[in-house]
């Protein structure tokens, strides 16, 4: 069967997209988790096609590594908390 290059549009696109965005904004606020290290040497300074067929595997792994912290509290290499923000301010 000869099939489009294209990303997969398979299951539920409201958690596709969402999951998506969590992705760039994983890139954007963890720029030193093992995660966003190995986004940047996939995907180097590659635009378009490659990039977002990137981020679609990282939000893939993503998902997998919140998952695991979610069910044995392992966290991902290089992720920074924050304390949280005084209550009363």
């Amino acid at each position: 069967m000869d099939r489009d290059r294209s990303i997969s549009r398979v299951g539920n696109p409201r958690a596709r997209t969402t999951l998506i965005l969590l992705a760039w904004l994983w890139l954007r606020h963890q720029p030193a988790s093992a995660l966003a290290a190995w986004f940047r040497e996939r995907v180097g300074t590659l635009q378009g096609r490659t990039r977002r067929i990137a981020i679609v595997a990282m939000a893939r792994k993503l998902l997998i590594a919140l998952w695991r912290y979610v069910e044995t509290g392992v966290t991902l290499d290089g992720v920074e908390f924050r304390a949280e923000a005084d209550a009363t301010a």
